[in-house]
C-alpha cells in the first residue's frame, strides 16, 4: 500500500498542486521559496492536528485571500446552490494490491469495484456556507464598529478585513477529513460524492502515519549542548519494549535493583540525621510516619541525564561530542533521530504500525559539506531499506521525501527519484517528474543518457538556478564569471554618471549558473524547456572552407555547429552571418523553437565587429584586444611564435590559429594581466550583448 501522490490546495504558494510520489524514495528539489516546507508543513498540520499545528490566516494562498475578499465584500452573498466551499485542501492518493491487509481501509472505500484499488483521503481546512453567512453579518458589524472609532478618533486606521481575519478566521474554518470517490480507470476525483470521516467517527491513524525531520534541527557545537546524548535516551525509550533487546533491557534493570540495594544501605548513614530530625517533629505519630530514604533508580530518567555521547579519538582519549564540527553532529542526530521515527512508526506491541508510513526529512544538507552529503544521499536508501520491520513478524514498507538545495546530492541521486519543483508563467508551483523527461527524449535513448548522466556527475546546480549560461568549454568556464564582473562594473559607472538607478540586479547578483556543454546544446534544449529558465548559449561560429577544413568566416562556405543548424533552423552561414540580435531569441513552441521577441533562449555567436567577424572566442578576443596581448605577449604563457604579433598583416584569426599553445593557459594570461577594474580590455559584442539580455527579468 502506498501514497503515490499528493494534491495540495491555496496553501501558501500551493494553489493548485500536485505531487507525484515514488514507492520508497522521492527527492524534492528547487530553488528557494518554490513550497518545498510548505509540503512539509501541510501534511503536519492536517495528519497530526494538535495546537502547535494550527492554521495561520497568513497560510492561505494569496489568491485565496482575495477570492475570500470579494466573497465577504460583494454586496450579493453567493446563493446556497452555487456556493462551493473553499479552503485550505490536502489529497492524498492511495493505492493497494491483493497483497495488502484491508482491514483498516476497508472503512473508507468508496467503491466495491475490486478492480478499483484506488482511495482518496482528504482533508480541509473551509468555510462551509452558514459560516460563510455568518462571516459576511459579523464583519459587517466590525466594519460599521471601526467606523464609529474614526468618527472619534480622526488618527485611528480602522482594522481592515485582512485584520478581521486574521484573528477570526478559526471562527468560522473548520477542520475536517473525508473519503472521496475516485475513477478507478481516469483517477479523477468526485468530490460530490464523499464519507465525512469525522461524522462517522471513523479514524485514519491507522492507515497513515506521518513523521518528519525539520531542517531546523537542535544541533549547535557549544559546549553546554548534548544533543545527541539526550537523543540516546530517546532511542532508549522507544526500543524498550523492542523484543530484539528485552534481554538487554532486563539485564540493565538487574543491575540498576542490586545497585538500588547497595546505594540504600549506604543512604541509611547519609540521611540519618534529616530522618531523625523528621521523626523528632511534633504532631507525627511514631511508626505511622516514618520514612526512609532509599535508591530508587528509574531506568528511563537515568539515561536522560547521565548518557553521554563522546568521540574516540584513541584508546586513551574521549572527547565531548561538541568538540567534533556540526557537520558530522548533524549527520549523526539525522541517523539518531531516524532510528526514534522508526520505532516510533514501529508502535507499541499492543498496536500494528500503520498501513502507510511516510518520512520526511528536510534538508539534510544542513551544516554538512559535499563530501558529507554525497555519503547521506548514497547511504539513505540503505538505511531506510528495510523499512518498517518487528520482531513479531509485523512488517511495513516506508516512504520518504527528502527536501534539499544540495547540488550535491542530486548529483549522487537517481533521476527517476527527482521532483523539480519550479514556478509556472502564473506564478504558481508546480511540480515536474525528472523522469518524465525521458518520454520527451523519445527514440534518442542516448541524449537522455548523456543527459543524466552529465547532469549528475557534473552540474547539478543548475537545477537551483534562476538563470543559466550554457558554453562550449574551458576558456568560457573560467573567463564568464569575470566578464559579467566586468559588465557590472560598467554597467554601475554608466548610472552613476547619468545619476540613474539600475533596475536589475548585478549579473554576479543573479542565481545564474555557468554549465559547460561542448557542442552538445542542441541535446539540452528539451531540458532547458523543462526547467523553464532564461538561458543564454554561447557557441562559436565555426566556419567551414570549400575544402571542408576549419577557415577565416570571410572564407567560409558552410559552418560546422549543429546548435546554429538546430535552432536557427538550418540557415546558411550568409544567414548567421547577417542576423540581428533579436532574431537569436527563441520559445519552444510546439516541441520547436521559433524565434519571438520575448524568447526565454538567446543563442549568440561570433558577429562582425570593426568590419571583421571572429569563427572563435579566441580570434574575436584578439581582434578586438590586440594591442593589449600585445603588451602582454612575453608573459602570456599560452602563446607560442610571439614573433608573429609584430606583423600587422597578421590578423586575428591567423593568430588565434597559430600563436595560441593552449586555450585554457591563454585564459588564464587574460586574468592574471588584467588591471583591477578589468579596464584594460573589451568584451567581445556577441558575449556582452547575450550576458546584457541575460541580465534583464
Amino acid at each position: 500500500m502506498k501514497i503515490f501522490k499528493i494534491q495540495i490546495e491555496n496553501f501558501r504558494l500551493l494553489k493548485f498542486f500536485s505531487l507525484d510520489l515514488e514507492d520508497e524514495l522521492s527527492l524534492v528539489i528547487g530553488k528557494n521559496n518554490t513550497g518545498k516546507t510548505s509540503i512539509l508543513s501541510v501534511l503536519d498540520k492536517f495528519l497530526n492536528q494538535s495546537e502547535k499545528t494550527k492554521f495561520h490566516f497568513d497560510d492561505f494562498n494569496i489568491d485565496f485571500k482575495k477570492e475570500l475578499n470579494d466573497m465577504i465584500m460583494d454586496e450579493e452573498p453567493i446563493i446556497e446552490e452555487a456556493y462551493v466551499e473553499k479552503g485550505i485542501k490536502l489529497k492524498l492518493f492511495i493505492q493497494y494490491t491483493e497483497n495488502c491487509n484491508l482491514e483498516n481501509i476497508s472503512r473508507v472505500m468508496m467503491d466495491l469495484d475490486p478492480d478499483n484499488n484506488f482511495i482518496v483521503l482528504g482533508f480541509e481546512y473551509i468555510l462551509s456556507f452558514d459560516k460563510y453567512i455568518e462571516i459576511r453579518k459579523n464583519w459587517h458589524e466590525f466594519a460599521i464598529h471601526e467606523a464609529g472609532k474614526q468618527a472619534g478618533n480622526k488618527l485611528y486606521k480602522p482594522k481592515s478585513l485582512y485584520d478581521f481575519l486574521c484573528q477570526k478566521h478559526a471562527d468560522y474554518f473548520k477542520l475536517c477529513r473525508k473519503t472521496i470517490e475516485i475513477n478507478k480507470d481516469t483517477q479523477v476525483v468526485n468530490e460530490a460524492n464523499f464519507i465525512d470521516l469525522d461524522k462517522e467517527m471513523i479514524s485514519i491513524k491507522d492507515i497513515v502515519s506521518f513523521k518528519y525531520i525539520s531542517a531546523r534541527r537542535e544541533v549547535a557545537n557549544k559546549e553546554v549542548d548534548k544533543t545527541l546524548s539526550m537523543q540516546t535516551s530517546k532511542i532508549y525509550e522507544k526500543t524498550e519494549t523492542n523484543p530484539d533487546q528485552n534481554k538487554a533491557v532486563e539485564d540493565f534493570k538487574d543491575k540498576l535493583s542490586e545497585t538500588d540495594n547497595q546505594l540504600s544501605g549506604i543512604y541509611v548513614d547519609l540521611f540519618k540525621e534529616i530522618v531523625q530530625k523528621v521523626g523528632d517533629f511534633g504532631g507525627i505519630k511514631p511508626n505511622e510516619s516514618e520514612i526512609e530514604i532509599i535508591s530508587n533508580l528509574q531506568h528511563r530518567e537515568l539515561l536522560k541525564g547521565n548518557t553521554t555521547v563522546v568521540y574516540k579519538h584513541d584508546e586513551n582519549n574521549k572527547l565531548p561530542e561538541h568538540y567534533n564540527g556540526l557537520g558530522y553532529m548533524n549527520l549523526i542526530c539525522m541517523i539518531f533521530e531516524i532510528e526514534i521515527l522508526i520505532q516510533e512508526f514501529k508502535r507499541e506491541k499492543e498496536k500494528k504500525p500503520a498501513d502507510i508510513n511516510l518520512l520526511f526529512i528536510e534538508e539534510p544538507e544542513v551544516h554538512t559539506h559535499p563530501q558529507m552529503q554525497y555519503v547521506f544521499i548514497k547511504n539513505i536508501k540503505k538505511l531506510l531499506k528495510d523499512g518498517i520491520q518487528r520482531a513479531d513478524g509485523e512488517k511495513r514498507s516506508l516512504q520518504y521525501i527528502i527536501s534539499t538545495h544540495s547540488s550535491h546530492i542530486v548529483a549522487d541521486s537517481d533521476f527517476d527519484d527527482i521532483k523539480y519543483l519550479k514556478k509556472d508563467s502564473n506564478n504558481n508551483v508546480i511540480a515536474k517528474n525528472l523522469k518524465d523527461l525521458k518520454k520527451e527524449y523519445d527514440e534518442k535513448t542516448s541524449q537522455y543518457q548523456f543527459l543524466t548522466q552529465y547532469l549528475t556527475i557534473s552540474r547539478a546546480e543548475i537545477f537551483f538556478a534562476e538563470k543559466a549560461v550554457l558554453i562550449e568549454g574551458d576558456t568560457e568556464r573560467m573567463l564568464i564569471p569575470t566578464i559579467m564582473k566586468k559588465i557590472d562594473i560598467e554597467e554601475a559607472a554608466v548610472h552613476k554618471a547619468k545619476n540613474t538607478k539600475d533596475d536589475y540586479l548585478p549579473l554576479l547578483s543573479q542565481n545564474i549558473s555557468i554549465v559547460e556543454v561542448g557542442a552538445y546544446s542542441q541535446i539540452f534544449d528539451k531540458f532547458i524547456e523543462f526547467l523553464g529558465i532564461k538561458t543564454l548559449i554561447i557557441t562559436d561560429l565555426d566556419a567551414i572552407g570549400t575544402d571542408g577544413k576549419k577557415c577565416e568566416v570571410i572564407n567560409g562556405v558552410t559552418y560546422s555547429n549543429e546548435a546554429l543548424s538546430y535552432y536557427f533552423g538550418n540557415p546558411t552561414l550568409t544567414d548567421l552571418r547577417t542576423c540581428p540580435f533579436q532574431n537569436k531569441l527563441f520559445n519552444n513552441i510546439g516541441g520547436s523553437w521559433k524565434n519571438q521577441s520575448n524568447g526565454r533562449l538567446c543563442v549568440v555567436y561570433q558577429t562582425n565587429e570593426d568590419s571583421y567577424n571572429a569563427r572563435s572566442f579566441e580570434d574575436a578576443f584578439i581582434h578586438l584586444n590586440r594591442k593589449f596581448v600585445e603588451n602582454n605577449k612575453d608573459d602570456f604563457r599560452g602563446l607560442q611564435n610571439r614573433a608573429y604579433f609584430n606583423n600587422p598583416a597578421n590578423n586575428a584569426y591567423f593568430l588565434a590559429k597559430e600563436c595560441i599553445k593552449k586555450k585554457t593557459h591563454f585564459a588564464l594570461d587574460i586574468l592574471y594581466h588584467s588591471d583591477k577594474m578589468l579596464s584594460n580590455w573589451q568584451i567581445p559584442a556577441y558575449i556582452k550583448e547575450g550576458l546584457l539580455w541575460l541580465k534583464l527579468d
